[in-house]
């Protein structure tokens, strides 16, 4: 099996790389796609006009036509194309129902599963607490046990006052360019040492199974 993986942004890129071989095995192939952002569906689920913007919602219409045609000729499931995206204060049905009728609109319809993380991507690296701990000896402890799984709670500001010197607040006054940079080094240090057979973000568990019903076994 290959895997096309969406992500929206490069922190969601960099974890992935490390994660996705972790639950798949060396017999699959992947490549993760990273996008300047989420952005919203284009009105009517056209494509978006301009698509040098990469933001993923933009250019998912788009996107999913072009993986329909260009593995019509494929068995089915040798290619999947997985989608993984922030739920942030969506709806969690009506946001899945929209993403269901872009695929229904394509034809032919590529094998796609759409990965929500509740709330953001940060909850899938605080799903596993000791791997957070490892890759930051020095984390506020009381912090991290004040956070409940899958909450929508300000999650890459929970993780921050966890890891950062000063908090959410400290990185804040850096900029959005800042805050970016850090979410990556947290990504790639903390998937470093995750176990994904034992993270208890309801919403990273949905993404793992998924991979693995679609993954070949040796």
């Amino acid at each position: 099996m290959h895997f096309e993986i969406l992500v929206e942004d490069r922190s969601g890129k960099k974890a992935l790389d490390v994660l996705v071989p972790k639950i798949i095995g060396g017999t699959n192939t992947y490549r993760v796609h990273s996008y300047k952002g989420i952005g919203d569906i284009p009105r009517n689920m056209k494509d978006a006009k301009d698509a040098g913007r990469r933001i993923l919602l933009e250019n998912l219409p788009k996107l999913l036509k072009g993986y329909g045609r260009t593995h019509a000729g494929c068995q089915e499931y040798k290619v999947a194309v997985i989608m993984v995206c922030d739920l942030d204060d969506k709806c969690l049905k009506t946001f899945r129902g929209e993403l269901f009728r872009i695929l229904k609109a394509c034809s032919p319809r590529p094998a796609t599963r759409f990965c929500i993380a509740v709330e953001e991507g940060e909850a899938w690296l605080l799903g596993d607490m000791e791997a957070v701990k490892q890759a930051y000896p020095r984390v506020k402890d009381s912090v991290l046990c004040s956070y409940v799984n899958d909450s929508i709670c300000g999650t890459w500001e929970k993780l921050a006052d966890a890891v950062y010197p000063g908090g959410s607040r400290a990185l804040s006054k850096w900029g959005w360019q800042a805050v970016g940079a850090e979410k990556s080094k947290w990504a790639e240090a903390i998937a470093e040492k995750m176990d994904v057979d034992n993270n208890r973000s309801a919403s990273f568990q949905y993404f793992r199974r998924k991979l693995q019903e679609l993954a070949v076994v040796a």
